[in-house]
């Protein structure tokens, strides 16, 4: 039923064309996990398949063109591995789905040769995708395990336990290329529902020296006001503690030497070190001046006339 055809014209001696009923990798049987079919752009096939393909003489890699004819949807992939069941590939979920493919539908499979690839440009499905630091930095990481891209498709990309849909808005030089050792562009457009934030201006008012009032200045209480507390009775009343405050002296209050160049929000240090008389000045540097060979020396034997 799932015969090759392998066509004698001589426009058609390089060609693979067959169909597959195709799974999701899940469906695989085996003990190792291959969960990493998931998180790339290839498909895995039979072991007749690579004895047909080896006696073809077809240009490696191996890039094929997947066709669902009932809905007249078409991908492009590479191949990772064949090992998959006589008549049975197993394609990543999200090919599937942009196939319109269900468990065990059937699909073209069809080798092509396709043009590496220069540009492509991506729109994230979702406004999650900016959460990432990096995101071109991770995008390239992820197509190293793709082959191929083609224009329309919704890829599925796996970073930290999350899976991101980027649809593929544009590529060059064609509409499917290969991107296997290529040196190619990435580009971003706007993802889907993105809303640019509203900026609002930002105002700054610096006060004035009108705005602030400084007239109750003098009336501020900042002295010490002794035994103004609270306190409380040993039978618990209430009677007869309030607190009874002395009213403070207005000559308490210390005013230093006002400030005219004071502005509101500034901070001004007066130091008050005064400087030293210029006849003072002038003897401690007659008194620290040094100079050399001025110092007297002592004998031992004191010098005398004889008798």
């Amino acid at each position: 039923m799932f015969s090759f055809q392998v066509f004698d014209h001589p426009g058609f001696q390089n060609r693979f064309s067959t169909q597959y009923r195709c799974y999701s990798v899940s469906m695989l049987a085996g003990p190792n996990d291959r969960s990493d079919v998931e998180k790339g752009g290839k498909i895995i096939m039979p072991p007749s398949a690579l004895d047909h393909l080896s006696r073809l003489n077809i240009t490696y890699p191996m890039l094929f063109k997947l066709t669902n004819k009932n809905s007249d949807r078409m991908t492009h992939c590479g191949v990772l591995e064949f090992v998959a069941d006589e008549g049975i590939c197993y394609l990543p979920h999200w090919m599937m789905q942009n196939l319109l493919l269900e468990e065990g539908g059937l699909v073209q499979v069809e080798s092509v040769n396709l043009m590496v690839a220069t540009y492509s440009k991506f729109q994230p499905q979702s406004p999650d995708f900016l959460d990432i630091t990096n995101p071109k930095a991770v995008l390239e990481n992820a197509l190293r395990n793709f082959a191929c891209l083609t224009t329309g498709d919704v890829i599925a990309i796996n970073y930290n336990e999350k899976i991101y849909e980027l649809r593929v808005m544009e590529t060059k030089p064609d509409k499917a290329v290969s991107i296997i050792e290529c040196d190619m562009n990435v580009d971003f457009d706007a993802p889907l529902g993105y809303k640019e934030p509203e900026r609002r201006p930002q105002y700054h008012e610096e006060p004035t020296e009108e705005e602030a009032d400084t007239t109750n200045y003098a009336d501020m209480d900042t002295g010490f006001r002794a035994f103004t507390g609270s306190g409380n009775r040993l039978d618990g009343k209430t009677k007869g503690i309030e607190p009874s405050p002395v009213p403070l002296d207005p000559n308490d209050i210390k005013r230093g030497i006002p400030n005219y160049d004071f502005k509101i929000g500034r901070i001004t240090f007066i130091r008050n070190s005064k400087p030293l008389p210029r006849k003072l000045a002038d003897d401690d540097d007659a008194m620290n001046r040094f100079i050399a060979f001025s110092g007297q020396g002592q004998s031992l034997r004191k010098k005398g006339r004889k008798p």
